[in-house]
């Protein structure tokens, strides 16, 4: 089972364990059995923060995905480290599941497109 870290740093109160609970649901669906994720939750400074010093766009947004290891073989005894998802539930509200869960497929390597639309309908039933 991917083992999942949160840090919730946005100053709101959220669904940790339901946010555990969504990422290995996903990732198990998406046929990743091991590994480790972190999904942090953030404040709108710091995620502006990040997409300005990683895509060199300054505005706030939902949510960022910085992979590592995607499904690129990994030495055996060494975990998969697929990532971190950062959401922003001051701009997303309480409707933060649909962003993690597209984060989540970008950590898997899924581009914007049809196929990663199609996921995210199949994750949201």
């Amino acid at each position: 089972m991917v083992a999942v870290e949160v840090d919730n740093r946005s100053g709101r109160e959220v669904d940790e364990e339901g946010a555990v609970s969504l990422a290995q649901r996903v990732l198990a669906a998406e046929g990743v059995d091991d590994g480790e994720v972190g999904i942090h939750f953030v404040e709108p400074a710091e995620i502006q923060r990040l997409k300005r010093e990683h895509l060199g766009i300054d505005e706030a947004t939902d949510v960022l995905a910085f992979p590592i290891d995607e499904r690129e073989q990994v030495p055996d005894g060494v975990p998969r480290q697929l990532g971190d998802a950062i959401v922003c539930p001051d701009v997303v509200g309480e409707a933060w599941r649909e962003p993690l869960v597209h984060a989540l497929l970008h950590l898997l390597g899924h581009d914007h497109g049809p196929e990663m639309e199609a996921r995210e309908r199949m994750h949201r039933q």
